[in-house]
């Protein structure tokens, strides 16, 4: 009889892992789902620009947070899928990979106060006591009501990592003459270590993001060299990507107190609308060095307030200047405030009358980077690109993340081994 429960207890834990991998397989990581749910930060503690990575033994905590905009109190519940390099859902039972409960309520809430906007401010600590990876990869976390995984509020992209290898690297002019002014060429050797490599080709994966996004990466690379444990990727057709510019910035940490960045301002008595300076193009103007975030943002507030619960919500209106409309194109408003994504939501629409392209956004005291491009909307399959809109080049201050990932012979998923950021100013070559 044991044996029999014990045989249907697993049939039914594999039977509930795989229809979990069919549902996370039409998940879009980094994705907001419902339109009250603004400010979402992942991140590790203290660190509000940084990458959700947590080290396995390290001791890490994570920081997540969010608002709730309906202002009341609801029972958000957390979980964790393990993934594979592309995000795809690993063939590995939940119990490999998790200790602890499955999904755990989020209980640290806090109504706001001060603010005109009302809204509920949620945070939690992760990985928690009840709840912890044991395995190395990808992870997504997805957030939800009631215990309902239907009922998917938002999702978000974490990284486990076991050191277990090495990456050292630097950045460098491109040689080639049509890349020369435009473009940064990325240098790096992996040292395996001790892992068991038998083919690095099939076992060893790497992952390359400017300024952590995720749309724009480089995959797919293979070793130029093989030396022992020394793997190395340095030919000078791979890992190239066009360096853009410094990203445009907003500050809106006062809105009292308005900045160059700021045109004006309207108080009435429930909320706020702030203009941005129209912006124009300046993928023909010449460099110019300004510090940014790399695109990211975070809270802040110039009035000695708590941004997380006594921060204010505004209507932020940008326009980007043009005589006429891009033609065959769509332009969207990108960065780390709309999830790195180009959808409806952060479509700008030419107005005809202004002659601009414009688009108004909820944002919560803070400072922000921001940058205009387009989609080609010819195209089947179309990227996002600002050659047209920013333009390029090659001095521009940028963060590469280079992640190792590593499939153990007959493993069921990718473990990430090892990660390094190079800076293209500090580690330039």
């Amino acid at each position: 009889m044991r044996t029999a429960a014990f045989f249907l207890i697993a049939i039914t834990v594999c039977l509930l892992s795989e229809k979990m991998a069919a549902q996370v397989s039409a998940i879009t990581p980094d994705h907001v789902y419902y339109n009250n749910i603004k400010s979402v930060k992942f991140n590790q503690a203290g660190d509000p620009l940084s990458m959700p990575m947590y080290t396995i033994g390290g001791g890490d905590k994570l920081v997540l947070s969010f608002d709730d905009m309906d202002n009341d109190v609801k029972n958000y519940y957390y979980s964790f899928v393990l993934c594979n390099a592309d995000w795809t859902p690993a063939q590995v039972n939940q119990l490999d990979y998790l200790r602890g409960f499955s999904e755990t309520r989020i209980m640290n809430y806090k109504m706001s106060s001060v603010a005109l906007e009302r809204y509920t401010h949620y945070t939690v600590q992760l990985p928690g006591t009840n709840s912890y990876p044991v395995k190395s990869g990808n992870y997504l976390l997805k957030v939800y009501l009631d215990s309902d995984t239907s009922q998917l509020a938002f999702t978000r992209r974490m990284y486990v990592v076991e050191n277990k290898a090495g990456i050292s690297g630097f950045i460098q002019q491109p040689i080639a003459p049509k890349l020369f002014r435009t473009y940064q060429k990325i240098n790096f050797e992996v040292n395996t270590g001790s892992l068991n490599i038998q083919n690095p080709f099939d076992q060893i994966k790497i992952v390359v993001l400017q300024n952590y996004r995720w749309d724009n990466a480089i995959t797919g690379l293979k070793p130029q060299f093989i030396n022992g444990n020394i793997l190395k990727y340095n030919a000078e057709q791979d890992c190239v990507m066009p360096a853009g510019k410094e990203y445009r910035w907003i500050d809106l940490r006062s809105f009292r107190l308005q900045t160059e960045r700021v045109q004006r301002s309207e108080y009435h008595s429930s909320s706020t609308d702030v203009f941005a300076v129209p912006d124009v193009e300046r993928a023909d103007k010449v460099y110019q060095f300004i510090k940014d975030v790399n695109g990211r943002y975070y809270l802040a507030t110039l009035d000695d307030y708590d941004p997380d619960f006594e921060g204010d919500y505004a209507s932020v209106h940008f326009s980007f200047l043009s005589p006429e409309p891009y033609a065959g194109y769509d332009m969207y408003l990108f960065g780390e405030l709309t999830n790195y994504e180009c959808n409806n939501t952060n479509k700008l629409t030419y107005n005809g009358a202004t002659r601009a392209y414009e688009g108004t956004f909820l944002l919560k005291q803070g400072y922000y980077n921001y940058i205009y491009g387009l989609v080609d909307k010819t195209q089947p399959n179309p990227k996002f690109d600002t050659s047209l809109t920013e333009g390029d080049w090659w001095e521009t201050e940028n963060n590469y993340t280079i992640l190792l990932y590593y499939r153990a012979l007959g493993g069921r998923s990718d473990e990430l081994v090892s990660s390094i950021t190079l800076n293209s100013i500090l580690n330039r070559k």
